[in-house]
């Protein structure tokens, strides 16, 4: 990991206030590299051109969008929706209104129309600038909250800006406001992220000078990631990395299994963003003699089967470097496993770096409140270490100056995550608090049970709960989708081969006592799953035909 000083160094080396600053040094430095790169299968999939685009190509379009946007009002202190995907679109207009101090609010396309009144009335977005067939549900949101929103499609000339920019006059720094990003809001309605400039700058500084397993080769790399450009690591990590190093985006419209393998060929990819379920997906498919015939030095991401990591990393030849952050930390505290040994199949994703302090705390009994013991689980509480704890942190939640104190109570970030620091020091990630189940004194965890039953070839998709128990406390149940619907009799044999198959991989505890069998899974927009919608479907599912109680097959083994 880079010290505090050495990424604030990277951060100073730019010597920008903002990315449209950071980008036009790029520009300058590197003018012919490819920026982005669209393959063809996301072009047909937007209906937009193929290709590449350059630097000093972009910068050209990003300054002539500037203008425009200035001359049609839009300066300091405004907020612009952004409802384009991944499209290369996003970068020009966000670029261009962040030179003039504008932020930009990324829109989910998944989100309709209660979200989409949530978000343009707390926002106060002035404008959007949306694919042509979501205007009308803009406009909709818009009028729903009484708010005054302006519309306009990517190529169109912005409408004249429906109020002056709050903060006309003032310069443009580090700390001025670059993006509002929501939070998935599994438990709740989303918090707005209020991100500054040094957030951005800071994940891309901490990217490009991280090192070991993860190194970036400065005008060498092209990075591949299907994520949503709605959400910090595609936004924040993969972005400015590329930026400040001079390298290649290649941004996918979403992730897809069959193709996957020829877009990173076909890319050229050298560094690869994923997310858990992506690696189970490939290793689903067949064996095939050209698994390794790829450039890929390594995959960057989070949540990885800890029993499929190691036969992955054998079959196409480079490590998932697992890490850990929050939209709320960016890389003011980031913990990735980037050198060896990283402890792989193990959940563990290594240990802060000097420009991190963490504390893991103990929930329950009589150590409460204090640091946990060795490989005991605790809650992740984390601060950047130095002068300013909230060093590359978010500014705060937008409108809630007490959720943003409660978070950071006593000084530190409290982030929600149980984990654990083993006796060598490094940190193995357990589950989300609110994840937890607890069954006769035993701590589950939600996510452990779900991976093992997303493995069966009949789940569509598993999602578990802790469901009242008159004699345990709480009593683990799956809610399960199914590829295909099922009789029945067909229900309760899968049923229960799913509860052999847990037996024989966990503790008996963690196992299943009912199976519910569901059309969907709840989820948000970002397709995380809604704990708090699933933990109260799961208290009101036993003793329907649908649910299996399986809790006699629940038995400690001799």
């Amino acid at each position: 990991m880079p010290s505090d000083d050495a990424t604030r160094g990277v951060t100073r080396s730019t010597q920008h206030a903002t990315v449209a600053a950071a980008f036009a040094g790029t520009a300058v430095r590197w003018p012919d590299q490819p920026f982005v790169a669209v393959l063809p299968e996301t072009a047909a999939a937007y209906g937009i051109a193929a290709g590449e685009i350059g630097y000093a190509a972009a910068q050209q379009t990003i300054l002539a969008l500037r203008e425009i946007y200035a001359h049609a009002g839009y300066g300091h202190g405004h907020r612009v929706g952004l409802l384009l995907d991944n499209r290369p679109a996003f970068f020009l207009h966000w670029f261009a209104l962040n030179g003039l101090g504008v932020s930009v609010v990324p829109i989910n396309a998944d989100l309709r129309s209660a979200e989409l009144e949530y978000l343009v009335a707390h926002s106060e977005i002035v404008l959007a600038v949306a694919l042509a067939p979501r205007h009308a549900d803009l406009r909709a949101a818009a009028a729903a909250g009484g708010r005054a929103l302006s519309l306009m499609a990517d190529g169109d000339l912005p409408p004249a800006a429906v109020r002056a920019p709050p903060r006309a006059g003032q310069a443009l720094t580090v700390h001025s406001e670059c993006a509002l990003l929501y939070t998935s809001g599994t438990t709740g309605r989303p918090k707005g992220c209020v991100l500054p400039n040094r957030y951005f700058l800071h994940a891309g500084a901490w990217y490009a000078g991280l090192g070991g397993l993860a190194r970036l080769r400065p005008g060498c790399e092209r990075l591949l990631t299907p994520l949503p450009l709605v959400h910090m690591n595609a936004m924040a990590y993969s972005t400015l990395a590329m930026v400040l190093t001079g390298g290649c985006l290649i941004v996918l419209d979403r992730f897809h299994p069959a193709s996957w393998w020829a877009s990173v060929r076909a890319s050229r990819a050298t560094v690869l963003h994923y997310l858990g379920v992506m690696p189970a997906l490939l290793m689903k498919a067949e064996a095939a003699a050209n698994d390794r015939d790829h450039a890929v030095r390594f995959g960057f991401g989070a949540g990885v089967d800890k029993a499929l990591q190691a036969p992955f990393e054998a079959r196409f030849g480079f490590p998932l470097l697992e890490a850990w952050a929050m939209t709320e930390t960016g890389a003011g505290a980031v913990v990735m496993a980037n050198t060896e040994p990283r402890q792989v199949g193990s959940s563990c994703f290594g240990r802060e770096g000097d420009d991190v302090a963490v504390r893991v705390v103990a929930e329950s009994g009589a150590e409460a409140g204090v640091e946990a013991g060795v490989n005991q689980p605790g809650e992740l509480w984390v601060r950047h270490a130095g002068d300013d704890p909230r060093y590359g942190f978010f500014a705060g939640y937008l409108k809630d100056e007490a959720a943003t104190e409660e978070a950071w109570a006593g000084g530190w970030f409290h982030t929600g995550d149980i984990v654990r620091r083993d006796d060598r020091g490094e940190l193995h990630f357990i589950d989300r608090r609110n994840n937890v189940i607890r069954r006769s004194g035993e701590n589950i965890s939600a996510l452990e049970v779900e991976s093992v039953l997303n493995q069966w070839p009949e789940v569509k998709a598993a999602a578990v709960a802790a469901t009242p128990d008159a004699l345990r406390g709480d009593e683990v149940l799956a809610c399960v989708v199914t590829h295909a619907p099922l009789a029945a009799a067909d229900r309760a044999a899968l049923a229960q081969r799913l509860v052999e198959h847990a037996l024989a991989r966990l503790a008996y505890f963690k196992a299943p006592g009912y199976v519910a069998f569901v059309d969907a899974l709840p989820l948000t927009a970002s397709q995380k799953i809604q704990r708090g919608e699933l933990k109260a479907l799961a208290a009101a599912l036993p003793g329907q035909p649908h649910c299996v109680d399986l809790r006699a097959m629940k038995k400690r083994q001799a």
